[in-house]
């Protein structure tokens, strides 16, 4: 927790607003004592449109032919592939019969005579076409995922030696065609070793005790185990795992094809596990929860631990955060805690009480999905000030305040009977009485505590007005009691002692304030120079000159001079513009 206090506010928010930015976009590294960023390729973003065949990523709307065109279509492409271009013939039928974007497209700039297939080997004779765009289909790529890497100068396959060559060597090996396309999207470099190289590769893997059906799995997950030598890092991970008690049937079973793993991120996630001292439960602990070590591999686990070490949280609590981990994603946990967080900050919680509140109940925190900030102030009716006091004494309160649930008012306490018996007090005294629905708005018009209505009230009859005259204020303007002696009495100094309007001027404008000192200053500043400039009655009164829009301002008022636009972008650069003396040398056109 001295940790904790230590930690300065822009530090921590700092962090937390790096890691929603950046978190769908980066994996983090931790390291003791900080956190890196290492960035993750950028993911293509396509607009795309509605298909009358199929889903369409690259926004073109191909035409619909029936089953039968579409037959024959294919043994015209096999034929041409195979027999013209020599590519093998399960390679052919292969590209054929998997890729049926390409063949559509294809078919649509064929001019049909007779029948399809005679016009599609006419046209394909004097047509060559892009070998790689059915290749690549159909090695299970999508048109918008593979046309970005269609090779700027090559058109047939043949030409590409290594890519034909290694793609070969993983067919043989075992791998599936159609999840060939996810390794070429993760490690093109796969696909560019000189012969003999990737064999080499595979063979190393196995020679390690890895079976081909698991290293099959594993190299579509990973296919950058193939660059370069041997990860050690990603049999280090093996190692732990099995000594844990885990086979590769169930390391097979919680990896996912879709996603890329980095075994060195997993492995500090088991290393941390150690230094907390979880080796003894890690088995329990990863087959309840494989997510927190394959989950982004390990980067929301990574993500949890730095954002409690920076709290303080020392690592033997943490360890025991882990074996009470609820049935949530690592990612989700993670969101929620942080949310959490960013919640306690905006209802302006204490630093100290929020680090609190965070070391002690992680779990909670992390488990429940709060509604906005504005939606639970206003379901619960309750300001800032009472609810980080209400969460302080009632922490577990917080999980009821998930979203989809219903969230009613805060109880009463007894200060907010207490407050609300000085307000009907104070308005009763005002004569608020005789008129129910008046006291009622008047009531909820003010924002505050009960007992600090009659000192603002006493605050504005002490600057030299007369009780009744500042009742009356108050009953035509309830709102100005929103307001702190301080601020009430900076507004009336500047009113008297720097504008130069009498103290009584308030009794007819009591609503001059609830504006701000620099909308006040601003139009008085401008009012004064269109005044000497004979462009405005010398004797407006200060409501008409500060309670207009805007708009009117500019229309009734500024825009009659033509350097006035100019005049008032000019004095919107001062702090205090009334304390000018407003000699501006401008060169004033003609009006």
């Amino acid at each position: 927790m001295t940790h904790f206090q230590n930690l300065g506010k822009p530090s921590i928010l700092k962090w937390v607003s790096v890691y929603f930015v950046e978190s769908q976009l980066k994996t983090p590294f931790l390291e003791m004592g900080s956190l890196h960023f290492a960035q993750r390729q950028n993911p293509r973003l396509y607009r795309t449109k509605r298909s009358v065949v199929t889903e369409n990523c690259d926004g073109k709307e191909v035409a619909k032919f029936p089953p039968s065109t579409l037959k024959e279509a294919q043994a015209a492409l096999l034929e041409y592939l195979h027999s013209t271009r020599s590519i093998p013939f399960v390679d052919a039928e292969n590209m054929s019969k998997n890729s049926p974007h390409f063949l559509r497209k294809l078919l649509e700039k064929v001019k049909i005579v007779n029948d399809v297939g005679s016009s599609m080997s006419r046209f394909l004779r004097y047509h060559p076409i892009n070998e790689f765009e059915p290749f690549f289909e159909s090695l299970g790529m999508k048109p918008c995922e593979y046309t970005p890497l269609l090779p700027r100068d090559l058109m047939f396959l043949s030409d590409d030696y290594l890519l034909l060559e290694n793609y070969r060597v993983l067919c043989e090996y075992g791998i599936e065609r159609s999840k060939i396309g996810n390794i070429y999207k993760k490690a093109v470099q796969v696909f560019q070793h000189e012969f003999g190289v990737l064999p080499l590769k595979l063979q190393a893997y196995q020679e390690l005790g890895l079976s081909q059906s698991f290293m099959t799995k594993i190299v579509v997950c990973s296919p950058c185990l193939l660059i370069g030598d041997v990860d050690m890092k990603f049999i280090k991970v093996l190692e732990i795992l099995r000594s844990a008690g885990f086979d590769y049937a169930w390391i097979k079973e919680h990896l996912s094809e879709q996603d890329s793993y980095n075994w060195s991120m997993i492995l500090r996630v088991l290393n941390f596990f150690s230094k907390m001292g979880c080796s003894s439960e890690l088995h329990g602990l990863i087959s309840q929860h494989p997510g927190l070590l394959f989950e982004g591999s390990g980067d929301r686990t990574l993500s949890l631990i730095a954002f409690l070490l920076k709290f303080g949280l020392p690592m033997d609590q943490i360890s025991s955060m882990f074996l009470q981990f609820p049935e949530i994603q690592a990612g989700q946990f993670v969101s929620n805690l942080i949310k959490c967080f960013l919640f306690l900050h905006e209802i302006e919680m204490e630093q100290n009480e929020i680090g609190k509140i965070v070391c002690s109940y992680p779990i909670l925190l992390g488990s429940s999905m709060l509604k906005k900030t504005n939606s639970l102030l206003s379901n619960l009716n309750v300001g800032k000030k009472r609810l980080c006091k209400y969460i302080q004494e009632n922490p577990q309160e917080m999980g009821k305040w998930g979203l989809g649930t219903k969230v009613g008012p805060l109880p009463s306490s007894e200060e907010d009977l207490e407050s609300q018996r000085l307000k009907m007090k104070f308005f009763l005294n005002l004569g608020y009485g005789q008129n129910p629905k008046r006291m009622e708005k008047a009531v909820k018009t003010f924002r505050g505590r009960g007992g600090e209505l009659q000192e603002r009230f006493d605050c504005i009859v002490n600057a030299g007005l007369d009780r009744e005259d500042v009742s009356e204020m108050v009953s035509v303007s309830p709102q100005i009691l929103n307001q702190s002696n301080a601020v009430i009495q900076s507004k009336i100094d500047i009113l008297v002692n720097e504008l130069g309007y009498p103290i009584s001027s308030l009794v007819s404008f009591p609503s001059y304030l609830s504006y701000t000192t620099q909308r006040v200053r601003l139009r008085l500043a401008m009012y004064n120079w269109l005044k000497d400039h004979k462009k405005v009655a010398p004797d407006l009164a200060l409501s008409t000159i500060v309670a207009c829009t805007d708009k009117v301002f500019l229309s009734q008022y500024v825009n009659h001079h033509s350097s006035g636009p100019q005049v008032l972008q000019y004095l919107k650069t001062f702090r205090h513009p009334c304390a000018l003396l407003i000699t501006i040398d401008f060169k004033v056109r003609p009006s």
